[in-house]
């Protein structure tokens, strides 16, 4: 009683941060599975409905929203001890492995989740569900074909020159306003000898910092931007599919790969119906759902065995550890973004 009354009154509520929400499923069930997500729902809705389509009795109420306002939100609530989500699913992974390290998510075992390789949970409290690259998105019109950037390599010749064709037509996320930007940012200065001289570069060129994919990737089809670094490769390859003048480069050097982390938050026991959820999302079914709309990319399933045409060939899985904790240092959040801006000019 007391939880559909917080549900009432959450719907109730102005949107404040969240950027979407809709309820999928059953009109009469008055307890529905809360689903909190940084994911589309254009994008993730028909995973819901396939799930729901074998629980007709069920329902789930939809909440899209921000990366850094749903960490704050989630860790607020955690703070308090009074979880309003049953499932948060986040492209940004880091801030998903600092929930689960301050204890604000629930433990979940199935042979689902055993199933995953080590890299893709951790303590059983949270769990990769997608495969999903960062890519480097081109205007073909505008940008000729000896000109794409196949590494970062080359991007860089790109920028280097004195006048470049390419100056201030260069996007990336902004890592201030998204928490995906900044884990890529992060795991580039991790892996790439290359980040620094692309920080000059950018900044040399008046790269433009921005929000959103979504954002990034009309820019690109709209001519405002001729190539964007980074950009989360599902929603790129979704409007690809629509728009001919959108390319998408794997970088050779090496492509990083998102796996988006799901919890079940709250201390005690999770709701059955969230682990039944979870498991759907690993199993065949849902897996096979979710590549429909790119969610899983490449060698299908969660292997990195790229050996199909549109697997990236150096894949570097972004490994749901802690390691990742070490991003959300607040005196290392606080130096990677002073040199991020002197990068951008913020």
């Amino acid at each position: 009683m007391i939880r559909a009354i917080l549900l009432t009154l959450l719907l109730a509520l102005p949107a404040q941060a969240q950027e979407a929400r809709a309820r999928f499923g059953a009109p009469g069930d008055t307890d529905p599975l809360i689903l909190r997500t940084t994911t589309d729902i254009a994008v993730f809705g028909p995973t819901v409905r396939a799930y729901l389509d074998a629980h007709p009795d069920l329902a789930i109420v939809f909440e899209q929203w921000g990366s850094n306002d749903l960490y704050a939100l989630s860790a607020a609530e955690c703070a308090a001890g009074r979880p309003t989500a049953d499932v948060i699913i986040s492209s940004a992974v880091h801030q998903m492995i600092m929930l689960v390290n301050d204890r604000c998510a629930t433990s979940w075992t199935s042979p689902a989740t055993e199933s995953l390789p080590d890299d893709l949970r951790w303590r059983d409290e949270i769990w990769g569900i997608s495969r999903e690259p960062a890519v480097i998105v081109y205007n073909r019109r505008l940008v000729p074909p000896g000109d794409v950037p196949q590494s970062r390599f080359a991007l860089l010749d790109l920028l280097r020159p004195e006048g470049s064709l390419y100056a201030g037509l260069v996007a990336t996320y902004d890592i201030e306003a998204s928490g995906l930007g900044y884990l890529f940012a992060f795991m580039d200065s991790q892996e790439a000898t290359t980040f620094g001289a692309l920080m000059e570069a950018f900044a040399r060129s008046g790269a433009v910092a921005t929000c959103c994919s979504a954002e990034i990737i009309r820019g690109v089809a709209d001519g405002t931007y001729r190539i964007a670094y980074n950009v989360l490769g599902s929603y790129a390859a979704i409007q690809a599919t629509a728009n001919p003048d959108l390319g998408l480069v794997y970088p050779s050097d090496y492509t990083l790969v998102l796996s988006r982390a799901a919890i079940l938050p709250g201390r005690g026991t999770p709701r059955p119906e969230a682990g039944a959820f979870l498991d759907f999302l690993l199993s065949p079914e849902g897996q096979s759902t979710m590549a429909q709309m790119n969610l899983i990319m490449g060698s299908g399933a969660l292997s990195l065995d790229a050996t199909e045409d549109d697997a990236p060939a150096s894949a570097r899985l972004i490994p749901l550890s802690p390691t990742l904790l070490v991003p959300m240092d607040r005196a290392y959040e606080a130096r990677f973004i002073a040199r991020w801006r002197a990068a951008f000019g913020h």
